[in-house]
């Protein structure tokens, strides 16, 4: 571990600030900054300034937003990866066996940040791609990556998660989320039908390495027909499981 003299705690705050930003707050002031990060609102202004100055926000003289160049970070960490180049051309083959759009993710706090992708067919409202995110204690991958941790850790996760519901069919207690979470641990695969989206389902399975040691979340999202989820189950749930066995023979 590094001193902390070796540290630059500078670097720490502009990449706090950098994360402050989302799907939900694409656009912020000085003070939304501030409060968001816990940062003083001197600190924020000159993080805030010198991204603007650097050509990764705009600043319209009130409001900051990301600029583009933002994803050079994010697409060089991901192409760096060697999980996303492994599971790939799978994701490619396994999306044109069943017709659906497939993803890898993997879990980053209390989001899943979608690593890899292979898509058939816009289901979802919102574009998904490498470098996506969205909540885990909702989502089929989310539940799979949640079910591979300690209860405790799960549950930690699942209470700082905000649990709005996004359909009628959402989980909205953290008891109703953690027993989903149960069910997923011993049946080994996600079912999530309609609570990220209404009309969406998605199946999902772990991913596993050679050690038998959970990596990432494998899933295959789709329109929610038939009516009844079980049909899709035995659909799905094999090619997933067969490409989750062939995974499992190369990830080191």
């Amino acid at each position: 571990m590094a001193n902390r003299t070796d540290l630059i705690a500078s670097l720490g705050k502009g990449l706090r600030v950098l994360e402050s930003f989302g799907a939900d707050r694409p656009r912020q002031s000085i003070t939304d900054v501030a409060a968001i990060t816990g940062l003083d609102r001197a600190t924020a202004r000159r993080c805030l300034l010198t991204l603007s100055e650097l050509g990764y926000a705009d600043y319209d003289g009130k409001f900051f937003t990301l600029t583009p160049r933002v994803l050079r970070l994010g697409t060089g960490a991901l192409a760096a990866l060697p999980l996303p180049q492994i599971v790939q051309p799978w994701l490619d083959q396994l999306s044109e066996q069943i017709g659906q759009s497939c993803s890898v993710a993997i879990l980053d706090e209390i989001d899943i940040l979608y690593v890899a992708r292979a898509a058939q067919r816009r289901v979802m409202s919102i574009g998904l791609m490498p470098g996506s995110r969205l909540p885990a204690h909702c989502t089929s991958l989310g539940r799979v990556l949640l079910a591979a941790l300690p209860g405790t850790t799960a549950q930690e996760i699942v209470e700082r998660s905000n649990l709005s519901p996004r359909t009628v069919h959402s989980r909205v207690t953290a008891e109703e989320v953690l027993a989903e979470i149960a069910r997923v641990r011993t049946q080994g695969w996600a079912l999530v039908d309609q609570e990220v989206e209404l009309g969406l389902r998605s199946l999902a399975v772990p991913v596993l390495d050679m050690r038998g040691r959970v990596v990432a979340a494998l899933n295959c999202g789709m329109a929610a027909v038939p009516a009844d989820p079980a049909e899709t189950v035995a659909t799905v749930l094999p090619a997933l499981l067969k490409v989750q066995d062939g995974l499992r023979r190369v990830l080191r």
